[in-house]
C-alpha cells in the first residue's frame, strides 16, 4: 500500500517560556490540551540555549533547571543573544530533522514568530527544510508595541507572513494587545481565544476540533519524509 506524505504525523519543534524548561512546556500540555490532540503531532521539545541566572519563585508545581531564549533589557527595547539563539536552534533542527512546524509559548512564541520571516528572507535558518506551519500561545512581535528588534529579525515582520499560523490568545492575558498585533502580521491566521491569561490553554471539544482542523489542512501541504528521533 503507498504511504502517501499527509498521512504522516506533522513534527513540530516547541519552544518554552522564558525561566521554564522543555519539561515544563511538556506537562503543561499534557495537562491542558487532551491526548486525543497530542497524538495527532510528534511533539519535540528543546531548552533554551541560556541558564537563567535570576532567582524565580513562580512555579509551585514546576522545579528548576529554568531557561531563557535570550536576554533582554528590563523594559525589553533592547534584545541580548538573539543570533546564537536562532544559530543553537537550527543546530536542533538539522540534527533532528525534518521539523514541520514550530510552537511556542510566550518567549518562545516571540521567537517562533520570527522564523518563518527570517527564513524567507534567507538570513537565517537556511540549513534547514521551510517552516511550513507555526503555533503561537501568548505570542509578541518583535519591534511592536512592547519590544525592540534584534538586529537579525529586523525584516521578519516587513511584508505579511504567509506561513500558515495558530494564533492562542488568553482574554485575561495582560498582553492580549500584543498577541492580536502579532496575529495581523501573518496572512489568515487562525485564532483561538480563551478565558484565561499567560498560560497554556486548558483547551475543551470546540477549541480542540479548531485545532485539529488547522492541523488536518497543513498535513496536506508536501512534507519531506520524518524520521523517529526524539530529543
Amino acid at each position: 500500500m503507498e504511504n502517501y506524505q499527509f498521512e504522516k504525523k506533522p513534527r513540530v519543534l516547541c519552544l518554552h517560556g522564558h525561566a521554564t524548561s522543555a519539561n515544563i512546556l511538556r506537562k503543561e500540555l499534557v495537562l491542558g490540551w487532551p491526548q486525543y490532540l497530542l497524538d495527532k503531532l510528534d511533539l519535540v521539545f528543546l531548552d533554551a540555549p541560556f541558564l537563567l541566572q535570576d532567582k524565580v519563585d513562580a512555579h509551585d508545581i514546576f522545579y528548576p533547571p529554568y531557561y531563557e531564549w535570550y536576554q533582554a533589557t528590563e523594559d525589553f527595547k533592547e534584545i541580548y543573544n538573539f543570533e546564537e539563539c536562532i544559530q543553537y536552534i537550527e543546530a536542533n533542527m538539522e540534527k533532528y530533522e525534518p521539523f514541520d512546524g514550530v510552537l511556542g509559548f510566550s518567549e518562545g512564541a516571540i521567537v517562533t514568530a520570527s522564523m518563518p520571516g527570517m527564513q524567507r528572507d534567507r538570513v537565517a535558518l537556511t540549513k534547514v527544510p521551510k517552516i511550513k506551519f507555526v503555533m503561537l500561545i501568548a505570542g509578541a512581535k518583535f519591534g511592536g508595541v512592547a519590544l525592540g528588534c534584534p538586529k537579525l529579525a529586523s525584516n521578519a515582520f516587513a511584508s505579511p507572513i504567509e506561513c500558515p499560523s495558530l494564533h492562542f490568545i488568553g482574554e485575561k492575558d495582560p498582553r492580549i494587545l500584543n498577541e492580536e498585533e502579532l496575529a495581523g502580521c501573518f496572512v489568515n491566521p487562525v485564532v483561538i481565544h480563551y478565558p484565561e491569561g499567560h498560560k497554556v490553554p486548558n483547551l475543551d471539544a470546540e477549541r480542540t476540533e479548531t485545532v485539529i482542523e488547522f492541523i488536518n489542512k497543513v498535513k496536506k501541504i508536501k512534507m519531506p519524509l520524518q524520521g523517529n528521533s526524539k530529543l
